[in-house]
């Protein structure tokens, strides 16, 4: 097993240990959730953060590549991608069970902000929304809304429906977990 002990103050200290640091506060940070936590990552991406979730079965020298590649946050429930040899400076493991334990865990050792962006990406593939509908298509006939916004990429239609309500509530609570709550967020 490799050492895990640096300078990064979201990287692994031997036994579960962290370190106290700060994120960039001139870079939002990105993310990518290996496949345990993708419903986590669904949630980053519905409060704006750009989260990639690799495809099911993925293994993890692949994942763990992308997130090299693309200079991600690689978010972590599996032990395994700690003592990859290979594993990138920045992984956060989540040590909680549960997505709402996995969510408060992320909250507090990043000073996450939950507002960041909200609703401004696809959730179902990770692009920037864009205002409107598709071009030479009509807004949803169950829809009542007449704002929307679209996906280029996937073609999904969003709008401000009662289960955006629901999820605004749901980021509200999220981001009483804060340590800090008017400060830039801070990492692990």
């Amino acid at each position: 097993m490799r050492s895990t002990a640096t300078a990064d103050p979201v990287m692994a200290q031997a036994h579960n240990e962290w370190i106290e640091g700060a994120l960039c506060p001139l870079h939002t940070p990105k993310f990518l959730c290996d496949e345990m936590l993708r419903g986590f990552g669904q949630w980053l991406r519905v409060a704006g953060y750009d989260t990639t979730l690799p495809a099911s079965g993925t293994q993890d020298r692949d994942i763990l590549a992308a997130a090299i590649a693309e200079n991600r946050w690689l978010i972590t429930r599996d032990r395994e991608l700690l003592e990859h040899r290979d594993a990138p400076q920045h992984v956060i493991y989540l040590a909680s069970d549960g997505l709402e334990a996995n969510l408060r865990e992320l909250t507090r050792r990043l000073n996450l902000d939950w507002h960041h962006a909200p609703f401004s990406r696809c959730k179902r593939c990770n692009t920037p929304l864009e205002p409107g509908n598709l071009p030479g298509r009509e807004h949803p006939p169950y829809a009542w809304q007449k704002v929307f916004c679209h996906c280029p990429y996937c073609e999904q239609t969003y709008w401000e429906g009662s289960h955006v309500k629901r999820m605004r509530e749901k980021l509200q609570r999220f981001g009483r977990w804060r340590r800090f709550p008017d400060a830039t967020p801070t990492s692990a």
